[in-house]
């Protein structure tokens, strides 16, 4: 048990690669093989989710050190391989881990073609992103984000629907150009501090303002995309109507997250003046996308694109809940993202179900689906009443706590961010009215059956997520408060220590700044 805790961080990195390779050396017919690939999957997805609610039970919540941390050489020179979780990123090895096994489940039956590829792309994919949150090395993490892209590109580009090459290819050259700036900003910091070291860096190095507002500049470029913000943002809704449903639950459910995660883990502790500035800049960018996309999504014919735009609106708050470097603001930026990433999953894996079955994602090709599918009708009520944010749901306890955050610091942010939450009302049941409500009069929808024991087993765990994070979330907030906690401190540490230059030369001394 202790080896397994000790190197804990990277079994649940690494342990999809194994399923990835087990797959690749199988051998048999085809359909043999396609079975294959899908039991190892899913049995590796769900071993690993285990192995992520371990890591979870033995977390530390009271404190906000970096835990289950792992250092070997590896590059030399102050670049090495370190592993570790603090309460920001802990919960999104979770949220990551428990995503997986449902993608699998949801590609089942729907991926019929080069099943074993599909999979293995799955399974490195999942591995590339649970080094996101566990890299503690500038050039690991810039590794393992940059590495995400090219599963995900590979799944849209061969599973997607027919504009797939076109949807594939936006995705990828939107985020590697953003990410390129990243690169430069990850050289800038590696050679003034000497080290890639995050934790040293985030403790004991201190960026001139002038370089923090470049690097501010650098960072924000690929996670701005990542989110992605406005007006960076139209990569998503063809990405999400190519992908096929797995793709589209990672791509909503994680790979959004990184970008609000990047936040937390680099700009807000490492640039503080710099995200002082620009906080205005942050503030404009989410109200335009809590909006603007909401209008958007309402104006959406396909149902894909309807909820991507919904992301870019709900992803707004996030971003706006963060800026605050209020802990209400910030606990609720990342809540917000946890339960988006469960929320958003589930409406895209509820589209899955009915496309499945009608080859379709037209909005007026459904209506009166309650007359046939009342248990899909059901989940889908509180998929869509936690997308708009109904008290007793997990939406509703994000949504508050960032716009309670924005109302401490700015009431008017908070005042037009909290028309979001009505223009949401506004497209997330008017899109439910008419794909649930009404005559049942379309032919083809006669004959439609309801959830299948398959399909139920994948919407029922969420719906019961769904409901109990909105009940009662002090589990994630146990988790998240310290760390966020110590993150508000530090910042407020480090910009009033730009403001009083003439102690510099102290604090540095102090603080044995490798320089």
């Amino acid at each position: 048990m202790s080896f397994l805790l000790s190197h804990l961080l990277s079994i649940i990195t690494f342990l999809p690669l194994l399923g990835a390779a087990f797959i690749l050396v199988a051998r048999g017919s085809e359909k043999t093989v396609a079975n294959t690939a899908r039991w190892v999957a899913l049995i590796v997805t769900i071993v690993d989710f285990a192995l992520t609610l371990l890591l979870w039970v033995k977390f530390d919540g009271t404190t906000a050190a970096f835990q289950f941390v792992e250092r070997a050489a590896w590059m030399g020179n102050g670049i090495s391989y370190h592993m570790g979780v603090d309460g920001i990123s802990m919960l999104f090895i979770v949220l990551t881990g428990g995503l997986m096994p449902f993608c699998i489940l949801a590609s089942w039956e729907s991926i019929k073609t080069r099943v074993g590829e599909y999979m293995i792309a799955f399974l490195v994919l999942e591995t590339l992103m649970m080094g996101v949150f566990a890299a503690l090395d500038l050039f690991l993490f810039y590794v393992f984000f940059e590495g995400g892209l090219i599963p995900m590109f590979v799944i849209i580009g061969v599973w997607g629907g027919k504009r797939r090459v076109y949807a594939s290819f936006k995705f990828f050259l939107y985020t590697l150009l953003g990410s390129l700036f990243m690169l430069l900003a990850v050289l800038a910091m590696y050679f003034y501090a000497g080290t890639a070291d995050i934790e040293t860096i985030i403790n004991t190095v201190h960026f001139p303002v002038a370089m923090q507002s470049l690097l501010w500049l650098g960072f924000f470029a690929s996670f701005a995309v990542k989110m992605p913000m406005w007006p960076v943002h139209t990569w998503l809704p063809d990405a999400h109507v190519e992908a096929p449903t797995a793709g589209s639950v990672i791509l909503a459910g994680i790979l959004l997250k990184m970008g609000g995660y990047g936040f937390l883990r680099f700009s807000l502790p490492m640039f503080a003046s710099a995200s002082v500035t620009f906080t205005p800049l942050i503030f404009a960018l989410s109200i335009i996308a809590i909006i603007y996309t909401s209008f958007v999504a309402l104006a959406q014919e396909d149902v894909k694109k309807l909820i991507a735009y919904s992301s870019v609106a709900h992803m707004g708050f996030v971003t706006m809940g963060l800026f605050t470097l209020t802990q209400w603001g910030v606990d609720g930026g990342i809540f917000q993202m946890l339960s988006h990433g469960v929320v958003s999953a589930a409406l895209f894996l509820c589209v899955g179900v009915i496309y499945d079955r009608m080859h379709t994602r037209e909005i007026s090709a459904y209506g009166g689906l309650v007359n046939r599918m009342p248990i899909y009708a059901a989940c889908f009520m509180v998929f869509a009443l936690a997308n708009v944010g109904l008290p007793g749901t997990s939406g509703f306890v994000g949504e508050f706590l960032t716009m309670l955050g924005a109302f401490w610091v700015n009431t008017w942010v908070a005042i037009f961010a909290a028309t979001g939450v009505i223009l949401s009302a506004g497209y997330m049941l008017y899109l439910y009215w008419r794909v649930i409500f009404g005559e049942l009069v379309k032919p083809a929808l006669m004959t439609i059956k309801d959830l299948s024991l398959r399909e139920f087993a994948i919407l029922a765990p969420l719906v019961a997520v769904t409901i109990l994070l909105g009940v009662y979330p002090k589990p994630i907030f146990d988790v998240t408060s310290a760390s966020v906690a110590h993150l508000i401190a530090q910042h407020k540490a480090e910009v009033a220590f730009d403001q009083a230059p003439h102690q510099n030369q102290i604090k540095l001394a102090s603080r044995g700044d490798v320089r």
